[in-house]
């Protein structure tokens, strides 16, 4: 007896929602639309320890600057990361690689974790996104907590 069966693949918006790659960029200079990419899970920080050390793209990591590390997305790619609790947003230039803690799925520097509202508490659920439309030098880009926008 022979039987038959089909795998379906899950489209763009399940994978979304289970928090997976809907599709990865071939290259920073890849359309957006074309070749999505959002991503959800637990972002971390890192600052003082790699101050002035050299990053995979090569540059000395600076704390300060809007910049943070992924495992796979091309070095060079800029990425919207919105905290998903307090709303905060901010685009980051990925120019390193990591985080190499499991179940993390970025690390932004000093500077993007206390505009993203999460530098006291170290890590914070995120998404990660292609940056559509990338912000000249990398600029703040950011939505102010709830409980600001709430308040009197």
């Amino acid at each position: 007896m022979l039987v038959l069966a089909t795998i379906v693949a899950p489209s763009a918006a399940t994978a979304h929602e289970a928090g997976h790659y809907c599709k990865v960029p071939s290259g920073p200079e890849c359309p957006v639309g074309e070749d999505a990419f959002v991503q959800s899970g637990e972002a971390s920080w890192y600052g003082p320890g790699f101050h002035g050390r050299p990053t995979a793209s090569g540059v000395r990591f600076d704390q300060d600057a809007l910049t943070a590390a992924h495992r796979s997305l091309p070095l060079g790619t800029v990425v919207r990361v919105t905290n998903l609790d307090t709303g905060r947003s901010v685009q980051v230039e990925i120019n390193d690689r990591g985080p190499f803690i499991e179940g993390r799925i970025i690390d932004v520097s000093r500077r993007a974790a206390e505009v993203l509202g999460m530098k006291e508490q170290g890590i914070a659920p995120v998404q990660v996104e292609l940056a559509r439309d990338p912000a000249p030098d990398i600029e703040v880009a950011e939505q102010p907590a709830v409980e600001d926008r709430l308040a009197p």
